[in-house]
C-alpha cells in the first residue's frame, strides 16, 4: 500500500510540474484563438462579396441591378466626400437612440409591474399582445395625425418598436425566476432591496440582455418606417432617394451603412453586459 502511495505522488508531482509547461504552451494559442475567432463572421459575406465581383468582373451578370462591391464601396467614398454620409447616419443614429432610450425605460418597467404582479399581468398583457401583433408600417399614418411629421413621432416609432421585446423579456425573465432561490433569501433574512440586488437582478440580467439587443435590432427596423414619416436626412431617406432616383448602389450603401451600425451597436451592448455576466456557469462563454 505504501508503495502505491508513493508512485502516486510521484506521479502528482511530475504532473504539477508539467502543469506550468503545458500552460506556457497553450497561452499563446488560446490568444491566437481569441484573435482569430471574431474574424470567422467575416468569411461568408467577404466570400460571397469576392464571388459576385468575380461573377460581374467575367461578364457573367452586368451588375446593374445589383453593383458589386467596387462600385458600392465608391459609392460610400463619394458619399462621404461630400459629407452626406456623415449627416444621414448621426441623424439616423440620433433617432436610433433616443427611440431605444425611452423605449426601455417604458419596457422595463411595464415589464417588470406585469412580472410581478399577477393582477397586472391579467389586465395589461393581452392588451399588449394584441398590437405587438400590429405591423410597424400600421402606425405610420395614426402618429402622422396625432404628432406631425417632425421627430417626436419617429422618436415615438421608434420606442414602440424598442418596447415590445424589451416588455416581454422582462416579464418573462420576472415571471420564470427560481422560487427555491427566492426562499433562499428569505432564509437569509435579506432585505427588500438585498433581495434584489444579490437574487432577483442577477436571475433577470441575462434575460434582460438578450431582450436590449433584441429590442435594439427592431429600433434599427422601426427607424426606416420612421424616416417614411418625410424625414430629409437619415439612411432611410438615402435609401428612398436612391430608390426615386434609380441608383441601385446608393440603395445597397444604405442597406450595409444599416447593417454596419446594427451590428456594432449590438456588438457594443454584449461587450458592455459581459463584466456582469462573468458569473453565469453556462456550457460556453462565445
Amino acid at each position: 500500500m505504501s508503495l502505491f502511495f508513493m508512485t502516486a505522488t510521484a506521479e502528482q508531482s511530475a504532473a504539477e510540474r508539467e502543469a506550468p509547461k503545458e500552460t506556457a504552451r497553450q497561452a499563446p494559442q488560446s490568444l491566437l484563438s481569441r484573435l482569430a475567432w471574431p474574424t470567422l463572421g467575416l468569411v461568408l459575406p467577404v466570400t460571397l462579396a469576392a464571388g459576385w465581383e468575380i461573377a460581374v468582373g467575367l461578364g457573367l451578370s452586368t451588375g446593374r441591378l445589383l453593383p458589386p462591391p467596387s462600385v458600392i464601396f465608391d459609392t460610400f467614398l463619394d458619399l462621404a466626400s461630400t459629407g452626406e454620409l456623415q449627416a444621414h447616419t448621426l441623424a439616423t443614429g440620433m433617432r436610433v437612440a433616443a427611440g431605444f432610450f425611452f423605449g426601455v425605460i417604458a419596457g422595463t418597467i411595464v415589464g417588470a409591474v406585469a412580472g410581478y404582479s399577477a393582477l397586472t399581468h391579467r389586465l395589461i398583457d393581452p392588451t399588449l399582445q394584441g398590437l405587438r401583433a400590429v405591423p410597424s408600417i400600421a402606425w405610420v399614418p395614426l402618429f402622422i395625425l396625432w404628432f406631425g411629421i417632425f421627430e417626436a413621432s419617429k422618436i415615438i416609432l421608434i420606442a414602440v418598436g424598442v418596447f415590445f421585446p424589451v416588455y416581454l423579456g422582462v416579464m418573462g425573465a420576472v415571471i420564470s425566476v427560481d422560487r427555491k432561490i427566492v426562499e433562499v433569501g428569505r432564509v437569509f433574512r435579506l432585505s427588500g432591496l438585498a433581495m434584489i440586488r444579490r437574487i432577483l437582478l442577477p436571475a433577470v440580467l441575462p434575460a434582460y440582455v438578450i431582450s436590449l439587443r433584441a429590442g435594439l435590432g427592431l429600433g434599427w427596423m422601426f427607424v426606416l418606417a420612421a424616416e417614411f414619416l418625410g424625414a430629409s436626412e437619415g439612411l432611410g431617406f438615402l435609401l428612398i432617394d436612391g430608390q426615386q432616383l434609380g441608383k441601385p448602389a446608393q440603395i445597397v450603401a444604405a442597406i450595409v451603412a444599416f447593417g454596419v451600425l446594427g451590428k456594432f451597436t449590438d456588438y457594443l451592448i454584449a461587450a458592455i453586459a459581459a463584466p456582469f455576466l462573468r458569473w453565469e456557469d453556462v456550457v460556453s462563454h462565445r
